[in-house]
């Protein structure tokens, strides 16, 4: 039974890895094709749900910053 809840904390922290935008991004889209073609099992679709939430949260950040960056570049040039 110790590998099973090894197993379980390591599916955790990889969950938690942060993905590179163009990786969540192709999570969410397989998410919403799940949800969309009505394959996904009502007891899974709240945990889908909050992932791709939890997914676009991280783009968003990352989308701010790379922003910001962008435009830390940009005043440095003028």
């Amino acid at each position: 039974m110790e590998k099973s809840a090894e197993g379980s904390k390591k599916k955790k922290k990889e969950s938690k890895k942060e993905l590179s935008f163009n990786e969540a991004v192709k999570e969410i889209e397989s998410i919403l094709r799940s949800i969309e073609s009505g394959t996904l099992d009502i007891d899974r679709l709240s945990k889908e749900v909050r992932r791709a939430s939890e997914l676009i949260r991280q783009c968003q950040k990352k989308l701010r910053t790379t922003e910001e960056e962008i435009n830390e570049i940009l005043k440095d040039l003028s």
